[in-house]
């Protein structure tokens, strides 16, 4: 299988999937190319979130703002799985969750033909290594000048946010807001055990299901994901808690 994910839309994927179907007959998903835009962390979580559903195959992810720049392009072995996209910082937590380590996977750096775009490296970088990785296999590519193995204190960082303990009180941060406008936190549920809570000095509910109030009702509960949620039920968290991807949140435990 050979996946894609990315923030293109709706037209710019059918280039990438072109590309692929000219040299493979291999079996080509589409993971979601509804990635924020140019939101290198929400992007990140979204394919930790996603690609661990996934059997083993080469995924291509593609959220990035620095195309045509000198940022390298890279190929990482994650257990069973390859990823495929920029340096950017964006594949190293789908990394780390697919192999359930911390950092010990292969990351090699991508030979860029000089002849491609400095717009679209999906099309002319990303999708044509996938290819060639999927048609070659990557145990016969690392000797080759089309990959070249580079240490990870040379690539870009990124990891996705914690949360602090103090004693009834979680302070962590936004880390996406789902289409439904739930709005996804760096705290885990496991933290919370009440049945009212405070986001940000509103008292809400803590709640196992969206049913458990009213529609049109605040509520916190746990997500599919492990971390906790501020939501509306029927209605849009992000609106209610004025909440945006990135800022801080600090949940307290209600004692009265």
């Amino acid at each position: 299988m050979l996946t894609l994910s990315s923030d293109f839309g709706s037209q710019y994927p059918a280039a990438m999937k072109g590309v692929i179907l000219q040299h493979s007959d291999a079996r080509v998903t589409d993971v979601t190319h509804s990635l924020p835009r140019q939101d290198i962390r929400a992007g990140a979580f979204w394919c930790r979130e996603l690609l661990t559903q996934f059997p083993p195959a080469v995924h291509v992810i593609v959220v990035d703002p620095g195309v045509g720049t000198d940022r390298a392009a890279l190929v990482v072995q994650a257990g069973s799985h390859i990823l495929v996209g920029p340096d950017n910082g964006i594949l190293r937590p789908v990394a780390r969750k697919l192999t359930s380590t911390d950092e010990p996977k292969q990351y090699y750096r991508l030979t860029v033909e000089s002849r491609a775009s400095t717009t679209f490296h999906g099309r002319d970088v990303f999708a044509p290594a996938a290819v060639t990785i999927h048609e070659r296999g990557l145990d016969r590519l690392v000797s080759t000048p089309f990959l070249t193995p580079v240490d990870t204190a040379s690539l870009t960082s990124l990891r996705l946010p914690g949360y602090q303990d103090n004693v009834n009180e979680y302070t962590g941060s936004v880390i996406a807001i789902d289409n439904f406008g739930n709005v996804i936190t760096s705290i885990p549920g496991t933290a919370v055990d009440a049945a009212r809570i405070s986001v940000n000095g509103q008292s809400v509910p803590f709640v196992q299901a969206f049913a458990a109030v009213e529609p049109g009702s605040a509520l916190v509960t746990t997500g599919s994901h492990g971390y906790l949620e501020c939501d509306v039920n029927q209605g849009r968290g992000e609106c209610y808690f004025d909440l945006s991807t990135g800022d801080m949140v600090s949940i307290r435990t209600d004692t009265e």
